[in-house]
């Protein structure tokens, strides 16, 4: 791999920031029927803050419009007093205990084993939520995913991926291949891939060159004619090109409507966009992918992960991870108050094992 052990140690730690601060950026602004990537960035013209260098600021007085979500106290500049809890982070410790208890040879009947025992049911949502209705109810893979679930190609899986990436550093097939057997619990389809791609991609992110390597390499293990990948690769095109961001994203967005805000495939659009704009600097790929709308703490959270990976903890602009006070809330068992720092040292332990 290439990566001395305080390399490696210094790139997971800055994969576990980047995606907490990114989920706590993107956080207040989460709703893409509202904060369209227009609302957004006429709010940080509000508030002063466009460009996005920072974590987004308070709402001033007579800015009844923009309706932030209900943490949004706990998410500004100012307020973060460490992380909010919330799903996106809560899967991603959830994917280190599942590997610390039954390693990589993990089932998929494992994973929903853990949900069950570990995670409350009103903090899963949509595919999660009916895949874990559906374990309760005594199905077993893959129905626990088919049965009475309409959200099977959204974004769930993708967020869940993490760990996948983190633990298989430089190794994104074998990321690619536990993510897959953990997603088909609750997706099918694009869904699935797009949790595979994630994975690879934060794999990849360890060893690669650049961004656009790594995001080439991540579709290696993923049919070439899904919708995700020909998303993913029409997104990169379009960089190529020399087309702006926001054309890219104008572009894409309408090569993609009708699917709606959760679904994966938009997403991954806004995703690679942020990536490969960003151009490997981590403040940039944080902020324009959240800029970019829809999912935007899902969006923002696997693009800081990306972005930390490449960069690792140390190049982190301290602005982002101080005010985290190296402490994550969760509704994963056993976990809440849990330290950063501690769920990375306990990653690398894996990611060594598995090298």
């Amino acid at each position: 791999m290439g990566l001395t052990r305080a390399e490696l140690a210094d790139r997971i730690l800055g994969g576990w920031t980047g995606r907490i601060a990114g989920n706590m950026l993107g956080k207040p602004v989460e709703q893409g029927e509202h904060w369209t990537r227009e609302r957004i960035d006429a709010y940080l013209r509000l508030t002063g803050a466009l460009p996005l260098t920072d974590y987004l600021p308070p709402p001033p007085p007579g800015a009844e419009s923009f309706e932030l979500r209900p943490e949004w106290e706990r998410c500004v500049r100012g307020g973060i007093d460490g992380s909010c809890r919330d799903d996106d982070i809560d899967w991603s410790i959830l994917g280190l205990h599942l590997l610390e208890a039954y390693g990589s040879g993990f089932t998929t009947e494992q994973v929903g084993r853990e949900w069950l025992l570990r995670l409350p049911y009103l903090q899963t949502f949509t595919a999660e939520r009916a895949a874990y209705r559906n374990l309760v109810d005594g199905l077993r893979p893959p129905l626990t995913a088919t049965y009475d679930n309409p959200y099977q190609e959204w974004i769930g899986a993708l967020i869940r991926a993490d760990a996948y990436g983190w633990t298989c550093p430089g190794d994104p097939r074998r990321a690619s291949s536990l993510a897959r057997r953990d997603a088909v619990l609750s997706h099918t389809g694009n869904g699935v891939y797009g949790a595979m791609w994630a994975a690879a991609l934060i794999a990849a992110a360890f060893t690669a060159p650049d961004v656009a390597s790594a995001l080439e390499t991540s579709l290696e293990g993923i049919p070439a004619g899904s919708r995700l990948a020909r998303t993913v690769r029409d997104t990169a095109a379009l960089y190529e090109a020399g087309l702006d961001w926001s054309t890219t994203l104008t572009t894409q967005a309408e090569r993609t409507a009708g699917l709606g805000w959760i679904h994966v495939v938009p997403n991954a659009a806004v995703l690679t966009a942020g990536l490969l704009y960003g151009e490997g600097d981590f403040t940039r790929t944080m902020a324009l992918t959240v800029r970019g709308g829809l999912d935007t703490d899902s969006n923002g959270a696997t693009a800081g992960s990306v972005a930390g990976v490449m960069c690792g903890a140390a190049a982190v602009p301290p602005r982002w991870s101080a005010p985290l006070r190296d402490r994550v809330s969760s509704a994963v068992l056993g976990f809440d108050g849990i330290r950063i720092s501690e769920l990375a040292e306990r990653t690398l332990r894996l990611a060594e094992r598995a090298g």
